[in-house]
C-alpha cells in the first residue's frame, strides 16, 4: 500500500496537472522579475528626466532663439501633436557661469518662440572637445519635473510587486499556482510583507503628493 501511495504520488508531481503547477509557479517568479524590472526602469527614468528638468543635474543656462522649425508628422493625430515637443529651436547657449556657450545650440518645445527669446534650458551632456555641436538640451520646467519625480515614485509600486510575486511565487495575471491568500500569509513570516507595505505606500504616497504639486508651481 505504501509502493502503491508514493506512486500516486510520483505520478502526480510528474504528470501533466503537476507540470501545470511548476509552471504558474514560474510564472508567478517571472511576471515578478517583470515587474522589479520595469519599477527600477521607470524609477531610474524619471528621476533622470526630474533631476535634468528641475535643474538639479547638468548645467543650467540661456538658449537665445535665432530661429525655429515645426517637424509635425503629416499623419499625427491632434492628441499626439499635444502631447509632443515637435518645434525644434536653434540658437545659442550660455551657462550661467559664462563658462559654458554653444553656438549651434538646439533644444525641442512644445511651441515657437521669436528670434531673441530666451529659454531657461538644462545642458544635459556638454558639446565634445572637437567642437562638434553634439550636446543635448532640455528646456526648465519645475512643473514636468514634478510629474517625472511622480513616475520615480510610481517605480516604487512596481518593485513592491515585483518583490511580492519573487518571494511568493504568486502571479497577479491569469491562473496561479499559488493564491493570494496563501501568498499574502507566507510574506508575513518574513520581511516580504513590510517591504511590500514600505514600497507601496511611499510610492502611492509620493506619487500623488509630485503630482499635485506639479499643478501649483
Amino acid at each position: 500500500m505504501a509502493r502503491t501511495r508514493g506512486t500516486a504520488k510520483d505520478r502526480s508531481s510528474h504528470g501533466p496537472s503537476g507540470l501545470v503547477a511548476r509552471a504558474f509557479g514560474r510564472l508567478g517568479r517571472a511576471g515578478g522579475l517583470v515587474f522589479l524590472l520595469a519599477g527600477l526602469l521607470l524609477s531610474g527614468w524619471g528621476g533622470y528626466q526630474g533631476a535634468y528638468l528641475a535643474g538639479w543635474a547638468g548645467t543650467h543656462g540661456t538658449l537665445t532663439v535665432e530661429r525655429c522649425e515645426v517637424s509635425y508628422p503629416n499623419n499625427a493625430s491632434r492628441s499626439s501633436r499635444k502631447n509632443r515637443r515637435p518645434v525644434r529651436c536653434e540658437g545659442t547657449f550660455v551657462s550661467d557661469d559664462g563658462k559654458s556657450r554653444d553656438a549651434a545650440a538646439a533644444v525641442r518645445v512644445r511651441q515657437r518662440f521669436a528670434a531673441g527669446t530666451e529659454l531657461s534650458v538644462q545642458q544635459t551632456d556638454p558639446p565634445s572637445a572637437s567642437g562638434a555641436s553634439d550636446a543635448d538640451y532640455t528646456q526648465s520646467s519645475m512643473g514636468t519635473a514634478w510629474r517625472w519625480f511622480g513616475a520615480f515614485f510610481g517605480g516604487w509600486v512596481l518593485t513592491g510587486l515585483g518583490v511580492f510575486c519573487l518571494a511568493t511565487g504568486y502571479a497577479p495575471f491569469g491562473r496561479s499556482r499559488v493564491s493570494y491568500d496563501a501568498a499574502w500569509e507566507a510574506s508575513g513570516r518574513g520581511a516580504t510583507r513590510p517591504v511590500l507595505l514600505g514600497m507601496l505606500g511611499v510610492g502611492v504616497v509620493g506619487a500623488g503628493v509630485c503630482v499635485l504639486v506639479s499643478y501649483f508651481v
